[in-house]
C-alpha cells in the first residue's frame, strides 16, 4: 500500500475518532437510530468473527479453527475470564489439529 494511502487512512481515522467528542453535545439521535447503531455494531462484530473463524486466504480454514472459536464463544457467554477464554479456544484448536482435524 502506498504511503499516501496509509497517511490518508490515518488522518481519516483520527478525524472520525475526534468527531465523537466534538459532536456529542450538538447531535441528538433518536432512540431508534441509537438502537440501529448498536445492532449494526453487533452485526459487524459477528461478521468479522465469522470471516476470521471460517476462512484462510480464499478458502475454508478447516474445522479446527471454528471449533476453537465455538469453545471460546461458549466460555465467553458463561462469563469466563478473558485469559481462560483465549487459552481454551487456542488449546481446543491446537488439540484438534494435533489429532489430524484440519
Amino acid at each position: 500500500m502506498p504511503l499516501y494511502a496509509i497517511l490518508l487512512l490515518a488522518v481519516g481515522t483520527y478525524a472520525y475518532r475526534l468527531a465523537g467528542p466534538l459532536l456529542a453535545g450538538r447531535l441528538a439521535l433518536s432512540a431508534r437510530v441509537r438502537h440501529l447503531l448498536a445492532v449494526a455494531a453487533a452485526v459487524l462484530l459477528v461478521a468479522l468473527v465469522a470471516t476470521g473463524a471460517l476462512t484462510q486466504g480464499h478458502g475454508f480454514a478447516g474445522w479446527a479453527r471454528p471449533a476453537g472459536v465455538l469453545v471460546a464463544g461458549v466460555l465467553a457467554l458463561r462469563r469466563a475470564p478473558f485469559p481462560v477464554v483465549v487459552i481454551a479456544g487456542a488449546a481446543a484448536t491446537a488439540l484438534l489439529r494435533l489429532c489430524g482435524v484440519g
